[in-house]
This record gives C-alpha cells, structure tokens and sequence, in this order.
C-alpha cells in the first residue's frame, strides 16, 4: 500500500506548527494503514529539517534543497510535488490551509485531477460503499470539515483518484511527539530532475513580513467576547479582565463583523482555532463556526443572559448574567485575590 505524504512549510529553516500538527495526525493514519509516513521539504539550506521532523515518526524525508526554491513561489514548488507524486504515487497528501497551502494543493490536485477537500477539521480512516456500482471501498481517507455555513458536517470520500488530498487548518490538530530518538531516511532530490528552468520565472525581489501582535494560539487564557457584549464599552471590560489574569481578548465572528474587535482577534472556523487552558466565552451564543475554533479549551466558562445560549451545552461552568454585571465583579475577585 503506498505512503502517505505531508508537505512541510519552512521559514527561516523553521518547520511550521500546522505542518508538526499534519505529522502528528500523519503518523496516526499511517499506523492504522500499516504504511510508511513521509514527508517534503522545498527551500534551501534544509539541514536542521530532519532533527525537527523525524521525533514525529517520519519514516522518509525528501530533500528539495535548492537556492532557487526559496521563498515559496508557485510555479516550482507545485512542479516539485506533481512529479514527485507521479513517481512515488502516494495515496494520502495532506498540507496546510495557510495562504501556501490554498495555493499550492489546487494546483497540485488540478494536474494530478485528484481532487481535494479543503480546511478539514478532522480525518480519519474508514470503508465507503457504492451502492450503485455495488462496490465496497476499504481503508479511505474519511475529510471531515463544516458545510453550508457550518450548518451541517460532511464527510468526503475520493474513492478512486489517487492521491487523497486535504487541507487542515492550523491548530485543528494536535502536535505531539512520537519517539525523541526516531530514526528515518533522508532522500536528497535533483531538483533539476523535477522542475523546469521555465518554473523559475518569477523572482522574489524583497519580501516584507509583519508577525501579528496579537498571540492566541499559545495564550493560556482567552477572555472572548461576542456580539452580545452589546458595546465597544463594555469590550474594554474584557480587556481589563484579560489584563488580569495575563490572558488575551479574542472574539466572535458576530463581534468582529459588528465592529467590537478587530479580524486578527477571531477566533472559530474563519479565524484562529484555540486550545487554552481556560477559555472565558461573555456573550457568545455558541454558533457550531465559533465552537469549532475553542471546544478543545480545557476548561469553558460562559457568561451569556440566555440560559439556553447553544454555548453552554459545551461549557464547564455557565454563569447567567450581563456582561456589565459579571465582569466587574470578576475584576475586583481577580485584582483582589492574585498574588
């Protein structure tokens, strides 16, 4: 049965968290499908890869070490994965949903005519039968991710087209080591053999990057306000809260749109995906888009006037309440009580 691959996302010789969280998930569906797990690096001066990557149970790392191929253009990199895939025929290909992989994986799908599901929120492995053809598919990847506004989950299968390709979001996916001292082989590719000097076109004269300085994703606590937080005014009251138990301000879809908090602090299925270990929801109804983006919190607290608010079927501990009546007696319990 052949492998299944993940294309890893480097900068600055840094493999990325979404790419570690592929592996992670990689590693599982290898083992269920008694295969090897192998990985794709394209860029240049790759040599501290392979330390970063085999802990997470890579069995091969392909090399694409090349000056040319860094930073990430188009052209070279999808004429990379389509030959390489062509030559080793992988089943399963799985890659980010960053700005890259939203790239790279339909153009890499279009040439092989493969298909491929994108932002999956979960993947697993499962049988599918074809009642028409009267066929019964074993060991498929089951792509599982929101559709129609999130209203309902799919479940896509892609019974014949090879390889099985999807997309995950960063931070859907755990990231967990497999074995410290994993050893796995190291494959150092031609590039010559699998991109054109016509794939080179286009050159990167400058590059410009801003890191956000908002940081959710390893913020321990999230105080995160929706569209009932009703006022800009009472927004600053989860600023101060947040500012007090050293955590960060996250917000809604409804909140953002409405203009309470700002897009890079939206947390759900079209923003960030969230584990804290505590996560404070105040005002948030509880749409299955934001669910998506925080269940995985340790502990929930909701804070909503609606006692039958969708969100607190998912909370640890729901207090019913205003937000103008609730917050400020937290603040000063906070401010009162913290060393």
């Amino acid at each position: 049965m052949n492998n299944i691959f993940v294309y890893l996302e480097i900068e600055d010789g840094i493999v990325g968290d979404v790419s570690l969280e592929l592996l992670t998930k990689g590693r599982s569906l290898a083992d269920q499908l008694n295969c090897k797990l192998e990985a794709i690096a394209a860029g240049y001066q790759l040599d501290s890869v392979g330390k970063q990557v085999f802990p997470f149970g890579v069995d091969t790392l392909y090399l694409a070490d090349d000056k040319r191929m860094a930073p990430y253009t188009s052209l070279p990199h999808t004429s990379l994965l389509v030959n390489l895939f062509k030559e080793q025929k992988p089943q399963i290909a799985l890659m980010g949903a960053t700005s890259i992989g939203r790239d790279l994986g339909p153009r890499v799908s279009s040439a092989l005519f493969s298909g491929l599901t994108a932002d999956c929120t979960s993947l697993e492995i499962g049988s599918y039968e074809d009642k028409k053809a009267g066929k019964t598919y074993e060991n498929l990847l089951y792509q599982i991710r929101p559709a129609f506004g999130g209203n309902i989950v799919a479940t896509i299968v892609n019974p014949d087209c090879r390889p099985q390709m999807a997309t995950v979001r960063e931070g859907v996916m755990k990231k967990e080591i497999k074995d410290a001292n994993y050893k796995g082989e190291t494959k150092k590719l031609d590039v010559s053999k699998y991109v054109s000097d016509t794939d080179f076109v286009i050159e990167v004269i400058e590059r410009h990057m801003e890191k956000s300085k908002v940081d959710l994703k390893s913020a321990p606590i999230i105080v995160a306000g929706g569209y009932g937080v009703g006022s800009p005014e009472n927004f600053k009251l989860l600023y101060e809260l947040a500012d007090v138990l050293g955590g960060e301000v996250g917000a809604s879809r409804a909140a953002v749109d409405s203009g309470l908090a700002d897009h890079e602090r939206q947390i759900g299925q079209t923003g960030t995906t969230v584990r804290p270990k505590l996560y404070i929801a105040c005002g948030i109804s509880g749409q299955i888009q934001h669910i998506a983006g925080m269940q995985e919190s340790s502990m929930i607290i909701s804070i909503n006037n609606d006692p039958n608010a969708p969100i607190n079927t998912i909370a640890d501990y729901v207090i019913t309440g205003t937000v103008e009546e609730v917050i400020p007696k937290m603040i000063k319990y906070y401010k009162k009580n913290s060393k």
